[in-house]
Order: structure tokens, then sequence, then C-alpha cells
């Protein structure tokens, strides 16, 4: 039973994290305040750099994920504790700079930077 959650939540994840870039992509070359007033901030360099970072810290969580899933369905143990927290750690870190980002965003939005 939560097998299917979890490939429909990395499903999700996933979608989630490409729609937020297409959309801040439509919005830095197609609406508001144009190409020159985002590129010229480096908030915004940092808020895509926090995007970058945050992407590439989430490859070793799911990667783990799927080789636990891999290891219980055909027959292997559970995780230890160490393991678990060791991907947990990642995931903190993750979400720690994902509260950054919208930071960055009101700083960029207000001008400030510039």
């Amino acid at each position: 039973m939560a097998e299917p959650l979890v490939a429909y939540l990395h499903c999700l994840f996933f979608a989630s994290a490409l729609t937020a870039l297409a959309t801040g992509l439509l919005r830095l070359f197609f609406y508001s305040k144009g190409v020159d007033f985002y590129v010229g901030n480096p908030f915004f360099w940092v808020k895509m750099a926090l995007y970058v970072i945050i992407a590439t810290l989430s490859i070793k969580p799911t990667l783990t994920f799927i080789r636990w899933k891999r290891s219980i369905a055909g027959g292997g143990t559970a995780p230890t504790g160490d393991d678990i927290a060791s991907v947990r750690r990642f995931i903190h870190i993750e979400l720690g700079l994902l509260a950054l980002m919208p930071l960055m965003a009101v700083l960029m939005a207000r001008g400030i930077g510039r």
C-alpha cells in the first residue's frame, strides 16, 4: 500500500520542482520587471545557487530510498538507524536552504541589492 504512495510522492516532488523552475523562467523572460532587473541582482544568483544546491543534495536521499526499496523488496533488511539519520540530515539541510528561497525572492522583488 505504501509503495504506490512513495512513487506518487516522488513524482509529485519532481513535478513541483520543475513547475517552480518553469514558472520562474517564464517570469524572468516574459513578465514583470524584465531580465536586466533580475540578472543584475545578487539575490537572484543566490536564489539560483540555492536551487542548484538543493537539487544536488536531493540526489543522495533519492538514490538511498531506491536502494532501500530494492533491498526490502528483494527480502533484505530494513535500513539501520544510522542510515536513516544520515538521510534525515540531508533532508533537514535541504529544508533549511529551501526556507531561504522565499526570502531571496522578496529581496529581489523589492529591488534590494541593485
